[in-house]
């Protein structure tokens, strides 16, 4: 019997994709760096108060955690730091907007107190930069932003969903599954369907697949839990975790978890075929 969901599939992935790239282009509008108006004057003051203004709201607000000296505690290590130091409008952000355990300072600090203790860490304990923190350095750190630094911030997310990218989201997932399903069906089952029961018996090439699969899954779980060990490590000295690949290691794991699944369905599990009766009826 032939199959006649075979084209269905690949109508489904296709429109997922006309979806996905819409919904691209929506989430480019809303993550667009808006704007920054700079006041001449602001950024003479900020370059002038920061070296007395900044070690105050310093001790105030974040030597507790911090450090008196920078050198961490409940909070990551900030002498020396390079991460900070290649990208010195993330100090700003962090302390405007918060990251992780650190609350935000957005409404409790004065926006010249912000830059003044943004400043006195990227100049002291060992940190330097050449030119002070002010708004137009922040502005450009928001549109050039190092793809190293990039890829370990999540800056870049709206720190709200609309409604319209959560349906386009959900329904290119939607389409995008029922694809995938669609076609692996199509694969396990074959281009025509037999009614019956059909016992199968794995042969060298489906157990070769299935060892490499697992032994796969295997390396990428191992590959994931070192690097969560290694961030954490990390982490605790102020460098900020290598997201990137941990998320690299952990869709690799699930996608060769899915595999072994597939290929366990087509060489390994007997299959039945059930077919309409002549009534419009299944016959169970």
């Amino acid at each position: 019997m032939e199959r006649n969901d075979a084209v269905m599939p690949w109508v489904a992935i296709l429109f997922a994709a006309i979806f996905g790239i819409i919904t691209l282009f929506l989430f480019n509008a809303a993550t667009a760096p808006k704007p920054v108006e700079v006041d001449p004057a602001m950024v003479q003051s900020i370059s002038t108060e920061w070296p007395e203004l900044g070690p105050k709201v310093y001790e105030a607000n974040c030597q507790g955690c911090h450090g008196a000296s920078g050198e961490g505690g409940a909070g990551p290590k900030l002498a020396g730091n390079e991460a900070i130091l290649k990208d010195p409008a993330r100090v700003y952000n962090v302390v405007h907007k918060g990251q992780g355990a650190m609350p935000s300072f957005e409404g409790k600090l004065a926006e010249n107190e912000i830059f003044a203790v943004a400043n006195y860490v990227l100049h002291s304990w060992g940190n330097n930069i050449e030119e002070p923190l002010t708004p137009a350095v922040v502005a450009e750190g928001q549109g050039k932003v190092d793809p190293e630094v990039l890829k370990n911030r999540s800056r870049f997310v709206p720190e709200g969903i609309a409604l319209p990218e959560i349906f386009l989201l959900t329904f290119t997932m939607l389409l995008l599954s029922y694809g995938l399903i669609g076609l692996y069906s199509n694969w396990a089952e074959g281009e025509e369907l037999h009614p019956g029961i059909h016992r199968v018996q794995a042969g060298p090439l489906g157990m070769l697949a299935m060892v490499v699969t697992l032994a796969s899954s295997l390396l990428f779980s191992v590959l994931f839990v070192r690097q969560m060990m290694t961030d954490y490590v990390a982490w605790k000295e102020g460098v900020m975790p290598d997201v990137f690949h941990e998320g690299l290691w952990a869709g690799l794991l699930l996608l060769s978890l899915a595999i072994a699944v597939g290929l366990y369905k087509k060489y390994f599990m007997d299959g039945e075929v059930v077919v309409e009766d002549a009534s419009g009826e299944f016959p169970w």
